[in-house]
């Protein structure tokens, strides 16, 4: 069968050839450096046929290699198997990175193009520093795949509406003064933003732009009166309009961003360099002093108010009964035959969809049976989509978005007889999950000080994860949201009271088996001590932990407390929305072991 992405990669170097270039990155960014972007920017899914959220394809005359990190190496070899596109595995210390590519497979005579629309100020600055060290050069191209994308799919027009504030619990208008006042402090004239779930949390607006994110393309100058939101005008009716001018936002079309900076009389501007685009930042005019600082809006936004937490709970409740729900119907259908991968998530969401408030998926879920279950970001296909059996682990990764919460989960469930090899790979993942939730941690700890705990059991066994071990979850916004993280890259964002994140350490053994075990986590206080207040974590996810496959012996009396306590909670939370049979299911579910 002839490969569609030779084909491409074919026309983008002529587009090359065209252009004068001897290579092209293509990332997997939008211009507003998103993780999730709508298809008319899937630019390097479609020259590449790898569908993963993360990975940059680059392509030189001869060459043509694509980078992504651990959750993906399985997924993208197979993907590119056939391409003639090389899988570089990122993070891994014998992978060359891209600048070290570029120079080892291209000539200092022509320079390396890219997008300037799809490439972060910060991306470029990285790449920029190493080649033109050594006497290479960028070139940015302007709109490259006109020509040589002929079925690009067009710019999302979905509507944007109004996020009451009784589910946000505050208002557009407070969130503005709250950014005037650090701008102030700053002195700066004003604040560009460019993520969209920044601007979607700022203005108390969502939309479905972008598959699972309930985000609108647009962008957001904050000024000291007013504020400019820059959208395509189809977006906006009517209501959604007459609201934002009761905020004191003026709407304008979305490609006229780049003539408003040109001709602003600002004499310093704030922007994130990391989540804006090259080209952007370039539209500043030369008297204009354009300083690169960390959002605002990351932090305000992280950081629960009160409404936003208690409705997250509420979520969780409604989230957690699907789950009983599912996973009672689960244990009987599987026996019966029949189900599989697709069809027990296509189950899943259906549960959730009776539940109040329900406004889609957080993410496509992922189902990974046995082998599956070791590709780290498995997505079912007709062709991969594997029939249940009563043995070994089903993975199932899935979210939900309500609107007031975004939910995020992770259960791996024994449907029969399991190794000893699963059995004690499925318990050292349960040890080190319940580590990170039990720990209680100085004010001003990052998640780097904090990720060892969830690995130690695995390290034991020279075992280990290469993803994170926790994210930040947006309040229905992105299941994907910073600043925080835990994992093992060092983090400059120290946990804070009323911060979001999941806990989700696994291990995956390629051919045989994938483990893994999420819930998310709020930060709260834990009282006053020695040198200052402390934190701990709260897990406010709420449905069972399969405990079939524990190999009971390897757990102490303090991992057991805690597992044992926290069913005693799921089942006192989650029994007054069930039934009687699905209340006798749960009991059984959380008996103390």
């Amino acid at each position: 069968m002839n490969n569609p992405v030779k084909k491409r990669i074919e026309q983008l170097r002529g587009m090359m050839r065209k252009e004068q270039v001897s290579a092209f990155i293509i990332p997997s960014t939008d211009p507003h450096i998103s993780e999730y972007v709508a298809p008319h920017w899937q630019a390097r899914e479609w020259f590449s046929g790898f569908t993963g959220s993360a990975g940059t394809l680059v392509a030189t005359t001869d060459e043509a290699g694509l980078w992504t990190d651990s959750r993906y190496f399985l997924q993208a070899a197979g993907q590119l198997e056939g391409s003639g596109i090389d899988l570089y595995k990122a993070g891994l210390p014998e992978t060359p990175d891209i600048p070290a590519f570029l120079m080892a497979h291209t000539d200092k005579a022509l320079p390396v193009g890219y997008d300037p629309e799809v490439c972060s100020q910060a991306f470029i600055d990285e790449l920029a520093l190493p080649l033109e060290e050594h006497g290479y050069r960028l070139k940015a191209i302007d709109r490259p795949f006109r020509e040589i994308w002929p079925e690009r799919p067009p710019l999302p027009d979905g509507k944007a509406y109004i996020y009451k504030v009784e589910y946000a619990g505050q208002s557009c208008e407070d969130k503005l003064a709250v950014l005037r006042q650090q701008m102030e402090t700053g002195g700066y004239d004003a604040l560009l933003l460019s993520a969209l779930d920044e601007i979607a949390w700022v203005l108390n607006i969502r939309g479905n732009d972008v598959h699972c994110n309930p985000v609108v393309i647009s962008y957001l100058v904050v000024e000291k009166e007013q504020a400019h939101l820059f959208i395509a005008p189809a977006k906006i009716d009517s209501g959604v309009a007459a609201y934002l001018a009761g905020c004191g936002v003026q709407v304008h079309p979305y490609e006229s961003l780049w003539d408003f900076l040109r001709q602003a009389p600002y004499r310093r501007i704030s922007i994130d360099f990391g989540k804006s685009n090259y080209k952007l930042i370039h539209s500043i005019p030369p008297g204009c002093y354009a300083t690169n600082n960390d959002s605002p809006v990351a932090l305000l936004k992280a950081v629960r108010n009160e409404t936003e937490i208690e409705r997250l709970r509420r979520a969780m409740q409604r989230d957690g009964v699907a789950l009983v729900k599912f996973l009672k119907w689960l244990e009987k259908a599987v026996p019966q035959g029949g189900e599989t991968e697709i069809s027990v998530s296509r189950k899943l969401q259906e549960l959730r969809a009776a539940q109040p408030l329900y406004m889609g998926e957080s993410f496509d879920t992922i189902a990974g049976y046995r082998e599956h279950g070791a590709i780290v970001h498995y997505e079912a296909t007709p062709e991969t989509d594997a029939p249940l059996r009563t043995k070994g682990f089903l993975l199932l990764d899935s979210g939900a978005q309500y609107l007031d919460g975004t939910t995020d989960i992770t259960r791996t469930i024994a449907l029969g007889p399991l190794t000893e090899e699963e059995k004690t790979d499925y318990t050292l993942i349960l040890k080190g999950h319940i580590a990170l939730a039990r720990a209680v941690f100085p004010e001003g700890t990052r998640g780097a000080q904090l990720d060892i705990l969830a690995r130690i059991p695995l390290w034991e066994r020279g075992m280990n994860f290469l993803h994170g071990t926790g994210h930040g979850v947006g309040h229905f916004l992105n299941v994907h949201e910073g600043p925080q993280s835990i994992r093992m890259n060092e983090n400059p964002v120290s946990l804070r009271a009323g911060m979001l994140t999941s806990n989700e350490p696994g291990v995956y053994k390629a051919g045989s088996h994938g483990i893994r075990t999420e819930n998310l986590m709020l930060t709260v206080p834990a009282g006053e001590g020695m040198f200052g207040r402390y934190l701990r974590f709260e897990t406010v996810t709420l449905c069972p932990i399969d405990t079939q496959g524990i190999v009971r012996e390897m757990l102490n009396n303090e991992e057991r407390d805690w597992l044992n306590g926290y069913h005693r909670r799921v089942y006192e939370q989650l029994a007054p929305g069930l039934d009687e049979a699905e209340r006798n299911w749960l009991a059984d579910k959380c008996q103390a072991i």
